[in-house]
This record gives C-alpha cells, structure tokens and sequence, in this order.
C-alpha cells in the first residue's frame, strides 16, 4: 500500500464536523454516520477512524475541495492544516510575504495581527478539531472498550499501537497550540464529551503535559522505519520531543538542551539517511524519500483534493514569468515570494537555470527572470524572487496525476532537521551532545548542498547565528522561520529586520508580546474559562 492515510480515507467510517458557532468551545462529540458499536466492532473498523485522525491534517472536509467543511466560519480552501500553520509561521517572518489582500492575510508580514484574525482562529479551530478527533479515538481505545467488543490477540495489539499513534498526534497539535498560542483550552480522552467549556492550562504545564505524554507513549510505537508509510513511529515522537525541548526555554523560562540532545539523537541512530538530492525533497513522488522523512503528511491529487496543502505551495509561488508546466499545475496563483533576507543566505547565482540558477548551494531554489529581488510593493508579485522548491513533479519531470491538486507529502519530522537540532543543543551546552559530531552532522547537510565538500565549514564557524542561518537554508518554507526567531529572541526584535517587517518598507522593530499570537476574540466570548495574551 503506497499511501496509508490516501488509500484508507476513502472508506472511512465517521465524519466529524466541528461547528463554530455559540457552543463551539464545548467538548465536541463527533458526528457518527454510523453507531460506535458498528464502526468500532472490529480492529479493521478501528484502522479506519484512524485514517480519519490521519487525514483531519491533508484534507478540509468529507466531500473534497469544498461542500463539507471540518471548520465552519473560513473559507474552506483556506482551513487546510498545513496552509494554515504555514501562513503564520512563514508569512510573519523574513522568508515570505504575500501578495494577496484577504482580510487578515496582510496582517501577518505586517506584524499587526488581532484577536479576530480570521486565519488565526482557523489554525487554531483546526487544532482543537484534531484535537477532539484524537480524544475521541484514544478514548474509544481503552482496554475496556476493547476487550467488550470481542476484540482479542493480534486485533487487540494493533488497536493498542493505533491509540498511541493517536496520542503523538494530540500531542503534536497540543505542542501548536502552546508554540503560537501560549496558553490553550484543554482536554483529554477523560473528559466527557459535550460537558462544558474547557479550562486553560498554561504554557509551562502544557509543555510538561506534552513532554511526559511522548515519553509516555514512546517505548509502545512501532519501532523506526517499520510502520506504513504516513503512520507514527517511535522516531516520530523521539523527533517531536527534541523539537520541543528544543525551545523549552521559551515555553517555561528553563532550558532543556539535554533531552533535546539525547533525542535527536535517538533518530539519528535509527537508522535514516539523507537523499542524494535536495531538489528531490518536495516532488511529486517524494513518498519514496523514506530515507530521510520520519512523518509524513500525505497528499495525493486524487484522493486528497483541497486548496492547501502542497497544491497551496505549489500553485500560491508561481506566477510571472514561471511556466506552469515546470511545475507540474495547470496555473500559478502569483501570490508568496521570498524576501531578500532569505535570499542574501546563499551564494551568488551564476545562471538563471531552473531550479536553482546554477547556485553551488543546490538548496536555493527560486525564480528570477521577471522579479526584482527587492520588495517595493508587497501587492505586486514581481516583487520578491518566487520560490521553486515545491514541484508536482517527479524526479524525471513528469506531472503529477492531477494538475489541480499536488501530490507532494509534506514531512512534518525529517532527518535533516535531527541533525541541526543536535548540533544547536550541543552548542548551547547540551548534556551528552558531542562538538565534532555536531560538525560531522552539519556537514552532512552542507555536503549534500554542494554535491561535495566544497562547502564544509571548520568547527570555528558554527556558531550559533550560523547554525540559525543554516536551519533557514535547509528547512525554508517548512514552516519552521517564526519559531527559530523567537528563540533566538529575533522576531519582534528592532535589531533584526527585514523588508516590510511591522509594516514598514525597511523594516522595524514590534511589541514583544507579538511573539505569542492572540487566542480568538469568539473563543474568548463563550469561554470564560480563557484569558486572552498580554497585549491584545
């Protein structure tokens, strides 16, 4: 089976709508089609509510591109997961802008953000939404439930690995909300369904919450590199503690480079490798990159059909002079650019070949021939160079199976991203890390970037501000820009700039308390159990 969560969504069992409206911040019960007692009256009936946890992150509702959506109260195109979290960890930061006018979308580069920021209160609708799914499933996976439907042995075991799959999943859309939000609603598999308002728990217990349920959950996975593909694994949740421990000074005000160290390094060791190519990372067969990717979000152009995802990064950066069919899409939609910043961290191109301009660092993939590398007019899309790194093609060239809809998955954990972890928390003084493994790593990534070692770096060049440039040339437009800067304390900053940054043409400094976004105005009116961010 090529693709778990493609392939199973399509006979998927329950649909679950979330409703935006008066009783929305209630402990939502899904709506079944079918009666718990028949979808959940067999392990394989299991595996299929399952998917729908699974596909909750690649699709926007139950009937495609539009007419069903999960979220009501936003455009459905707009309310994928990915695009979603994307706008707000990207478009806020120096490696992109937009050049449309949605409400709310322009506020993101501009840095001025509120609480009733459309996009936002989407994000965070579509978190708790799978949020829910997960409690759900989890709480329909107890040793009780199990044993009272006769499901026994092998059956039994397999239901048992799916719950704590769907745990990891809860946990990393608890680590979203507490990443952009702060302090967010809670609630577990043991709160009854339909009771009232849930409470808030702040960041610092939240982190906590997430770091032992990982660890929880972690020795009952799958081993690495032995579930479908798309599925979790015991690397996904090693991957997701390390990203969090990473950034546990921002959470809580205490660092953790220990188990941030400790558990990069437990994927490292697992057996993955890095492909040959960069330029192959996001195509359209990327599925066949399991060397490198850890968890996937998988899209596929006729199973998965919406307007985020990778057809939104493929379609949102072309326009101008770009041809379409490079690209694998029946047209660009001429909206996100990259700003100079991101731009100025490689080298000079030498050409203006596709995909990479002849640049010796094969990451930097973007487009020139009719755009200026300056941005006057964030409205323009000629303004800012476009970026070319997601394709819906495969490595020979050819389309995807619909050029309407990509079939590039995302990887939401790569090894990639292991590696740099590592060799930051080792910088900053991580128990156990190792300098000249550090480097060895950092070089891995650099080595592949150059096709050789001419672009290896001595020990006396990494440091820090290094390694933040180099996470930006290996993970851009991954979603990662906005919270690298805040824990480098650059995001609101005055003495880090980039064009437009705060709404200014050159660049100014914003309000700290800008580096948490606000929870939702609507939210906030029927939950009185929320308190809003400092600032808003």
């Amino acid at each position: 089976m090529k693709r778990f969560a493609n392939n199973i969504l399509l006979i998927t069992a329950i649909s679950v709508t979330l409703l935006v409206s008066c009783n929305k911040n209630k402990i939502l019960e899904p709506n079944d089609q079918l009666t718990s007692e028949a979808v959940y009256s067999t392990a394989a009936g299991y595996k299929s509510v399952l998917a729908k946890v699974y596909g909750s992150f690649a699709l926007t509702g139950n009937n495609g591109p539009a007419g069903s959506a999960d979220i009501a109260g936003i455009d459905e195109g707009t309310s994928d997961f990915f695009r979603l979290f994307w706008c707000a960890q990207e478009l806020s930061t120096d490696e992109a802008v937009v050049s449309w006018a949605d409400a709310g979308l322009p506020d993101f580069h501009a840095m001025s953000w509120s609480a009733s920021n459309t996009f936002l209160a989407g994000l965070y609708y579509r978190s708790t939404y799978q949020i829910t799914l997960c409690n759900e499933f989890i709480r329909q996976c107890s040793d009780a439930n199990i044993s009272s439907r006769g499901i026994t042995g092998d059956s039994a075991t397999m239901v048992r690995y799916y719950k704590q799959e769907a745990r990891l999943l809860r946990a990393y859309q608890y680590w979203v909300l507490m990443d952009l939000f702060g302090n967010a609603p809670f609630a577990t598999e043991k709160d009854v369904l339909g009771s009232a308002t849930p409470k808030q728990i702040d960041r610092a217990s939240l982190y906590t919450y997430i770091m032992n349920e990982l660890k929880d959950v972690e020795g009952s996975l799958v081993a690495p590199r032995q579930n479908e593909y798309g599925r979790a694994d015991q690397a996904a949740a090693w991957a997701l503690i390390a990203r969090v421990a990473l950034n546990a000074k921002v959470y809580t005000g205490t660092a953790n480079w220990d188990d941030a160290v400790k558990y990069s390094k437990k994927v490292i060791d697992a057996g993955y490798s890095l492909i040959n190519d960069y330029t192959h990372l996001m195509l359209a067969d990327n599925h066949n990159n399991k060397s490198e990717f850890i968890l996937t979000i998988n899209y596929d152009g006729n199973a998965t059909q919406n307007y985020g995802g990778s057809t939104f990064m493929t379609h949102a950066a072309v326009g101008g002079t770009e041809k379409a069919s490079d690209f694998g899409i029946d047209g660009g939609w001429a909206g996100i650019r990259a700003t100079a910043n991101l731009i100025d961290l490689f080298p000079a191109p030498t050409s203006t070949a596709f995909p990479n301009n002849g640049n010796p660092d094969k990451r930097a993939q973007y487009w020139m021939n009719g755009q200026t590398k300056a941005i006057a007019d964030i409205s323009v899309f000629t303004n800012g160079y476009s970026i070319t790194k997601y394709r819906n093609v495969d490595v020979n060239g050819v389309a995807g199976k619909n050029i309407y809809y990509a079939d590039i998955d995302f990887p939401v954990f790569r090894l990639a991203e292991q590696y740099l972890i590592y060799a930051e928390a080792t910088l900053r003084g991580g128990s156990g890390g190792d300098g000249s493994q550090a480097l060895t790593y950092i070089n891995k990534l650099r080595t592949r970037a150059y096709a050789g070692n001419s672009g290896n770096i001595a020990a006396s060049e990494m440091t820090l501000n290094f390694l933040l440039d180099e996470r930006a040339r290996e993970l851009y437009w991954e979603g990662f820009r906005r919270t690298d800067l805040v824990r480098y304390d650059r995001f609101t900053d005055g003495s880090y700039l980039w064009p437009w940054k705060g709404g200014s043409k050159n660049g100014t400094g914003v309000p700290a308390y800008r580096n948490l976004y606000p929870l939702p105005t609507a939210d906030l009116n029927v939950n009185p159990n929320l308190k809003q961010n400092t600032g808003y």
